[in-house]
């Protein structure tokens, strides 16, 4: 948000004392610290959304600012290592935010916690949120299955996106030729014999996916294991809920029908932990 100058509405022609110079200069540095901040921050979001790699001239034309704006911005986030310059010139995400990504990330596992333990009495299955991160998936919270025989997922953990159900649903939020970079041209990595390893037919259930709502992992990434993913809508990064567990009793919440079904009722606390997290931002 930028700060304005607040000026005291005065008759025309009725003599206004200036302020102090030292005053001016405080007001003026504490406005353009303020806008310099904001616009450091969008040059890297727009590195960002532009999969953490971009060229001067093209952070001009996607953030619109001038370029000696840009100029003075990107020497001082690579000083301090929030961006870095490869050997071909160009910029990119630096090491320094990876630290800051990995501590807002247990943060938001902190915040979801009363949803995920919310899921997880309701269901009786492992509760998981996750984020998609530079094209995988990073498992930023969990609340464990009571069940003797569980699922488990280190909090932390990045694992590739195809053959999870919280990855397929959060890639059919994306445009198809993002979802597609995200794939690659394969083939995938095959972790059981279930796991789709072709993106085109990957992307052909996007479509699907999306309508639907929802996403299932049906021992794509470990044999007897099903997942059930939903997006969390207004997250401020792509996030999803997801349970896992055993198949046959996964399966077997799966029955449930109506508005007490195991999809509604997903997607009715992921959309209350949108709002809350969208409120928290």
């Amino acid at each position: 948000m930028l700060l304005a100058a607040h000026r005291t509405p005065t008759q025309e022609g009725s003599p206004v004392a200036a302020p102090p110079a030292s005053l001016d200069a405080q007001a003026s540095d504490r406005s353009g610290g303020v806008q310099s901040v904001e616009r450091a921050f969008q040059l890297l979001e727009v590195l960002a959304d532009a999969g953490g790699v971009s060229t001067l001239s093209d952070l001009a034309t996607a953030s619109g600012l001038p370029m000696p704006t840009i100029h003075r911005l990107i020497r001082t986030l690579v000083q301090q290592g929030y961006v870095r310059q490869d050997t071909a010139r160009r910029y990119t995400l630096g090491p320094r935010l990876i630290r800051l990504g990995e501590t807002a990330g247990r943060l938001l596992g902190s915040w979801a916690r009363p949803y995920l333990a919310e899921l997880m009495d309701t269901t009786g299955e492992t509760a998981n949120l996750a984020v998609l991160e530079a094209g995988e998936v990073v498992y930023v919270g969990q609340v464990p299955s009571r069940h003797s025989m569980r699922m488990f997922t280190e909090v932390g953990r990045r694992v590739q996106p195809h053959c999870t159900a919280v990855g397929k649903v959060l890639l059919a939020q994306l445009p198809r030729p993002e979802a597609a970079s995200v794939l690659g041209k394969g083939p995938l990595a095959a972790h059981t014999e279930h796991t789709v390893t072709q993106p085109a037919e990957l992307l052909a259930q996007f479509d699907a996916v999306k309508a639907a709502g929802y996403a299932v992992d049906d021992q794509e990434q470990e044999i007897g294991v099903r997942c059930i993913a939903v997006v969390v809508p207004g997250a401020p990064t792509a996030t999803a809920l997801s349970i896992s567990g055993p198949e046959a009793r996964v399966r077997t919440l799966e029955a449930r029908t109506g508005h007490g079904g195991l999809i509604p009722q997903m997607q009715e606390i992921a959309g209350r932990l949108g709002q809350a997290l969208a409120a928290s931002g």
